[in-house]
């Protein structure tokens, strides 16, 4: 299956100039959040395939205009042709607003979820907004990864972790960490992978 990922900067090149030769084999989109809905609406008119997102921090305006045509899967478990998803959109909280946790705050929405994660043994792909504590994040309160990511990593040894939140820009971050079992995918910008 292959799997077009999302993060934080709408893509000139794929927003401006679109080709769709260039995306017709694509089965699956995922957004890690901070996207205009707008953006998220086009690739999924565009692409043939569904668009699961999580919310990012900067995703407010999606409560009163959400991405048309797409598929929030934040604090869900959903399956998609065999794929087990688990969506734990937000960031770590440095102000006030939407879409914000503390480390307890996310413990409890992994809490909520423990009895899918059971009856699912477990799940193929995190699709987060925020990264894994110390896997990618950054120094500052505001880019800090959470530990319970890295403790759902230990349990439950996904395949993948999709997040964004964290700009490749920003520092020398890798795009692609492996870690345990796990390969860990910043999709700032876009990325495309075979599952």
């Amino acid at each position: 299956m292959k799997i077009l990922v999302v993060s934080d900067e709408e893509n000139s090149y794929i927003w401006d100039y679109f080709d769709r030769s260039r995306f017709q084999d694509i089965d699956l989109m995922i957004s890690c959040g901070d996207l205009k809905a707008e953006y998220l609406s086009f690739l999924v008119t565009m692409i043939k395939a569904p668009l699961f997102y999580v919310h990012g921090n900067h995703d407010e305006r999606y409560k009163t205009n959400p991405p048309e045509g797409c598929i929030n899967i934040d604090d869900k478990l959903v399956k998609y042709k065999g794929l087990r998803l688990l969506g734990l959109g937000g960031s770590y909280r440095y102000r006030d607003g939407d879409f914000q946790y503390t480390e307890h705050q996310m413990k409890r929405r992994i809490n909520k979820m423990r009895p899918k994660l059971w009856i699912n043994k477990g799940f193929d792909i995190l699709v987060t907004h925020a990264p894994a504590y110390k896997l990618g994040d950054g120094d500052d309160i505001c880019h800090m990864g959470f530990k319970c990511f890295v403790d759902l990593i230990h349990k439950y040894s996904p395949k993948y972790l999709l997040h964004g939140h964290q700009h490749l820009s920003y520092t020398r971050n890798s795009r692609i960490i492996e870690y345990m079992n796990t390969k860990i995918i910043n999709g700032f910008g876009y990325y495309i992978f075979e599952f």
